[in-house]
């Protein structure tokens, strides 16, 4: 439920209505936008009588949201959430570029990646520490190793980094890692998305292979409903039953989840289509749909990637894709990135 609150009211109004409905066991979120300010209730609902709350002197208008989740929807927080790290603004008429390797393998390899992608306009340093791989025998990644690498790289560029953690159990190994990316594998690791809800620290949550967007956001929920408001949706690619590409990139989720939620919504071309040259057309198209960013893997050389080189760009291929996405954000109501 959302209650819509008059221009002008009291605090001493405001502490009343929030004592009455803490009566009902429900949590209580104000958000205050450019238009309006907005008092969402989260939990069971049901019996709270419609009529009695409009009837209240400070309430303009009640709606009961129909979807399940709640914190995530734009009904309840009408305003884009703009997502500050270390100074890089996630979302609103920000676009960001994340780029790096899909593995850390070395403190040569990251920190030159890292300078190159910070020079052609990228925001963010991503980098894989820990690596879910199909195969038992592949690179698992360099794990705790490959966060102190990652911590240097960040140290000699500036750039804030993201990594994808793996098992809750390691948490306290990303206390200095500015965005934690939850993989498509763990979209749906509740008791992972319980306990990353208690952090205060920015999510990057991409979409499970095989998950709607309804399940996403309900993912999503699951961070919120513990506190952490920090949280950005990824659309990463689907599994469909086309062979050609790795995944299928649905472009089309973009606008929706931006029409249903108020969350910054970024967009993975590398995992979706697993070619290196499909990235920057599909990077283009993302941006054109309306995406806030883009997670872009690069290596300095793909062919001798210990992971996924086949779709890393090089970093002069990475620059030529920054400065076009570029030149289409004007265009697009967003601010440049070069």
């Amino acid at each position: 439920m959302v209650i819509i609150l008059k221009p002008q009211y009291e605090e001493r109004q405001l502490n009343h209505l929030l004592k009455w409905l803490e009566g009902y066991k429900l949590k209580t979120a104000l958000v205050k936008g450019e238009q309006s300010t907005i008092l969402g209730l989260i939990g069971d609902t049901s019996k709270v009588d419609i009529e009695t709350v409009k009837a209240i002197d400070i309430v303009e208008s009640v709606k009961r949201i129909q979807e399940p989740f709640k914190a995530a929807n734009r009904k309840f927080h009408p305003d884009d959430t703009v997502i500050d790290v270390s100074g890089q603004k996630i979302g609103g008429k920000n676009f960001t570029m994340m780029a790096g390797p899909c593995s850390v393998e070395s403190r040569e390899q990251i920190c030159e990646i890292a300078a190159s992608v910070k020079s052609a306009g990228a925001g963010v340093l991503r980098g894989g520490a820990f690596k879910p791989r199909t195969s038992p025998y592949a690179f698992q990644g360099l794990r705790a190793e490959g966060i102190e690498l990652m911590l240097e790289a960040k140290k000699a560029t500036g750039l804030p980094i993201v990594s994808e953690i793996m098992n809750i159990n390691d948490l306290k190994l990303f206390d200095d890692v500015d965005i934690i990316q939850v993989g498509a594998r763990n979209m749906q690791n509740f008791e992972m998305l319980k306990e990353l809800g208690c952090t205060n620290k920015p999510i990057l949550l991409k979409r499970g292979l095989a998950s709607t967007m309804e399940e996403l956001l309900m993912s999503a929920e699951y961070i919120l409903s513990g506190g952490n408001k920090n949280v950005m949706l990824c659309e990463r690619g689907i599994r469909t039953f086309e062979t050609y590409t790795r995944n299928t990139l649905d472009l089309s989720a973009i606008p929706l989840l931006k029409e249903h939620s108020h969350l910054p919504v970024l967009v993975d071309p590398s995992h979706a289509t697993g070619i290196s040259r499909l990235v920057k057309p599909m990077s283009m198209a993302a941006a054109a749909a309306g995406a806030d960013g883009l997670i872009i893997e690069v290596h300095n050389d793909p062919a001798a990637a210990l992971c996924d080189g086949a779709q890393s760009l090089t970093p002069e291929a990475f620059s030529d894709l920054a400065r076009s996405v570029n030149a289409l954000l004007p265009g697009l109501g967003k601010k440049t990135i070069i």
